[in-house]
Formats: C-alpha cells, sequence, structure tokens
C-alpha cells in the first residue's frame, strides 16, 4: 500500500464528527442520514471547500436502513454539491469508516478522484425491527390480493407467535456468540484480570474528560442543536464519566458471565449513535487547491481470523502488515489510536504484540512490540467517547491525525478490532 500506480500520496486534510451519545439519547429521534449530512456540510464550511471540487462520497454503515440503504449517496445528494458526485456505502463492521477512508485513498491513488468524502455513521437508537418470516409472507399475499374477501382472508392466518418481532443481534452468525461472550472468552484465555480491565476503563474517561476540558477532544466535533432537549446546544460526548473511580467501576457486575466473568458496562464501549468524516485529497490537488494537509497515509493492512477462536485478535495480524507496508518498526510510531470495544480485547492485544509465543503466530521472528500508553489512546478511547460502529473509524483517524501534528509525531497507527474476526491497521505519516 505504500507505492502506487500514479506514484500520488493521499492526504489527510480534516475531520469532524458530531457528539457521540449514548443509544437511546438526545440522537434517538436523528436519522443517520441527518447525522451523516451534518458531518459532511460541517466538513465543507470548515475546510472551505466547494462541493464540486469532491469527486465522490463513501460512506460506512453496519446497521443500515432498509429506507435509505446508501446513506452515502444520501449525503451526496446534499445542495453543497452538483448531483452527479457518485456515492456508495460499504460495511466491515466496526472498521467500516476506516474501510471507507482507505477506499477512498485507493481512488485517489489510481488517479480515479483528486478528493473524496468519507466516513461513516451509525444510530444503534433506529436499529431496524423485523417481523417474522410467516408474517412478512402474509403481508405479501394480502398486498396481492385481488378483493378484499381474500385480504381479509390472508390476515386472518395471522397468529400471535406472528407478531414477535425479530430484532438484528449483536451476535456472530458464524458461531452465535455475541462480541462480549467473546470478549470473555478472550480474557479467560488470555489471563487479563478484571482490575486491569477497569484500570484501563478508568484511563479511557480520564483523558477523555482531560481532553473534553482542554478543548482537544471539542475542536473535532460540529455542534448540534437538540431541539427536543429544550434547545441545548451538544458540543462533547455524554457518555464520558469524568468522577468515575476504580471503586465504582469494581462494584458493577459482569454482564457476559455473571458467576465467573470480569466484562462489565462499565470496560466495555456503549452502543453509540453518531457520525464522522474526513476529507481526503492528493496531495498535488491539495497545493493546488492551498490546502495543508494533517497526514498523508502510508499504509494500511486487514486480516481476519477465525470468529470461533479469539475473536478480536484480527488487530494482531493486520498491524504488523501495516508496519512491514509502511517500511517502519513499532519503534518509530509517536502516536497510537486503538479501538477500545471492550478493555479485555485491548489488553489482549497489547499482550500478543508483546508476545514472543504470539509473534510465532504473526510468523515473526520477534514480538511486535511494546504499547507506550504515554502515547497510546492520550484523549481516551471508545469506552468513554462511544462506538457508533460504522463511525469510529473516521473519529481515531481524525484524533490521531491532529494528535501527531500537535506532537510533531512522524507516524501514528490505527488498530481496530471488528466483528467476523477481522482487524484493521491504518499507518499515517505526518504532514
Amino acid at each position: 500500500m505504500t507505492t502506487a500506480p500514479t506514484g500520488r500520496r493521499v492526504a489527510v486534510i480534516s475531520g469532524v464528527r458530531t457528539p457521540f451519545l449514548k443509544a437511546g439519547s438526545a440522537f434517538r429521534d436523528v436519522s443517520p442520514v441527518t447525522l451523516a449530512r451534518h458531518v459532511a456540510k460541517e466538513l465543507l464550511y470548515r475546510t472551505e471547500l466547494r462541493g464540486d471540487n469532491v469527486d465522490e462520497v463513501i460512506f460506512g454503515q453496519v446497521v443500515p436502513s432498509v429506507l435509505a440503504p446508501n446513506v452515502a449517496r444520501e449525503v451526496s445528494l446534499l445542495p453543497q454539491f452538483p448531483r452527479t458526485v457518485p456515492a456508495f456505502s460499504l460495511n466491515r463492521a466496526c472498521a467500516s469508516a476506516a474501510q471507507a477512508i482507505t477506499s477512498g485513498h485507493d481512488q485517489i491513488v489510481l488517479g480515479h478522484a483528486d478528493v473524496v468524502l468519507a466516513g461513516g455513521v451509525e444510530s444503534l437508537s433506529q436499529v431496524p425491527i423485523l417481523h417474522s418470516r410467516r408474517f412478512s409472507d402474509i403481508l405479501v399475499q394480502a398486498s396481492k390480493a385481488r378483493s378484499l374477501g381474500a385480504r381479509l382472508g390472508a390476515f386472518l392466518k395471522v397468529r400471535p407467535r406472528d407478531l414477535i418481532p425479530v430484532s438484528p443481534a449483536i451476535a456472530e452468525p458464524s458461531t452465535g456468540k455475541t462480541m462480549g461472550q467473546s470478549a470473555e472468552k478472550m480474557a479467560k484465555e488470555n489471563g487479563i484480570a478484571r482490575e486491569a480491565q477497569d484500570r484501563l476503563a478508568l484511563m479511557s474517561h480520564q483523558r477523555a474528560a482531560a481532553a473534553t476540558a482542554d478543548g482537544r477532544l471539542t475542536a473535532e466535533i460540529a455542534p448540534w442543536l437538540a431541539v427536543r432537549e429544550r434547545d441545548d446546544v451538544l458540543t462533547s460526548d455524554n457518555g464520558i464519566r469524568p468522577d468515575t473511580s476504580l471503586d465504582a467501576l469494581a462494584k458493577l457486575k459482569p454482564v457476559f458471565d455473571r458467576r465467573y466473568g470480569s466484562v462489565t458496562a462499565g470496560n466495555s464501549s456503549p452502543l453509540t449513535d453518531g457520525a464522522a468524516a474526513v476529507i481526503l485529497m492528493a496531495e498535488e490537488k491539495a497545493v493546488a487547491l492551498g490546502y495543508e494537509p494533517l497526514a498523508y497515509i502510508r499504509s494500511y493492512a486487514v486480516s481476519a481470523v477465525d470468529p470461533g477462536w479469539q475473536l478480536l485478535m484480527g488487530p494482531v495480524f493486520a498491524v504488523p502488515k501495516a508496519l512491514d507496508r509502511a517500511g517502519i518498526g513499532w519503534q518509530d510510531l509517536g502516536v497510537i489510536e486503538i479501538h477500545e470495544a471492550f478493555a479485555a480485547q485491548v489488553l489482549s492485544n497489547e499482550y500478543a504484540w508483546g508476545s514472543k509465543a504470539w509473534a510465532k503466530r504473526v510468523g515473526r521472528s520477534a514480538p511486535v512490540g511494546e504499547v507506550d500508553w504515554e502515547k497510546t489512546n492520550v484523549l481516551g478511547g471508545s469506552i468513554a467517547i462511544g462506538h457508533p460502529f460504522g463511525a469510529t473509524g473516521a473519529r481515531v483517524v481524525t484524533t490521531l491525525a491532529n494528535e501527531m501534528k500537535r506532537r510533531a509525531a512522524q507516524f501514528g497507527l490505527v488498530s481496530i478490532c471488528a466483528q467476523g474476526g477481522m482487524g484493521f491497521a491504518l499507518v499515517l505519516e505526518l504532514a
């Protein structure tokens, strides 16, 4: 991923997101399309980029609405864009927005585009609820009926069990296990203690609270006017708990294994609504339009493991691939963003990257590297900030690029675990 047929470098110009809000709170009545459009409009406004300069729009979404399945196209139909701007939506689970960014990168590298708006969105307050298959068949039969009697006859077949709704589950279709159950399994197999998980969660909240207070996080947020919340202007994430403590976290009961477990609501990321997006440009296009890039995409890599094994260990394999493709080592990284689905997952990944035994599994002669928490998740992570499945990738890329600039760090890394046993890694290079 470091070389291209056109020799083009792809720049991250800017990024923005909505506040990340717990599902069922202020975004409960806001559609994913509205959230995605909000960040797109704000990004164009902040960068003063004309919509007709955008060649393509790409958005990730994990649980799409049947009413607007291609959310990216709804974004590209904003008045700010010509209606001729093509768009597509994709799903790589929790890495969806990151995949949208690398898909945009590839289009620019191939010379098919100069400017791409890429991001993601999720509304877990508005997860589509399905009918049973039998009830759906009855509705189809009734819709095709040619008389009132035939239509009534179809509805008379309905039984109470047919009316039980079917909601999507956050579980692996191949195993039937939820991500939380898989995180619990990983904690046990890797010897991740409950206290270590709670300490990481506490650090996530404390750092996110500090970064909110000093403006580093809020600078990345497009304010939201919450009409139903007494006209409050929302400028920060509502899952951050600055007053939490190890004692408070320790009192929470395990969720997925109530007797022997260690994974709790406190050391897991919450169900969240939100959207995020970035502007990508070919280096020469950025120069022509007068933009100063934050960073360049140096490399990326994806991987997959057996979902029945350790579901969220995909990054252990993706990260060394991305580092190799970038031509750098772990020691060269100045800032690291690890997506926090669960503290157990982060700590399992950390253990594996620093383990000689795991190095052999990854096909390396030595461990990938030891995580330095002084330069890792320095603004907090998904446990505190929240995790809208389709949007998190764009959030961490934005935060990484901004923090690299603040620290003058030459290289930075994004690591994301994803449903299906997938892992995603991306390396940025300071502009």
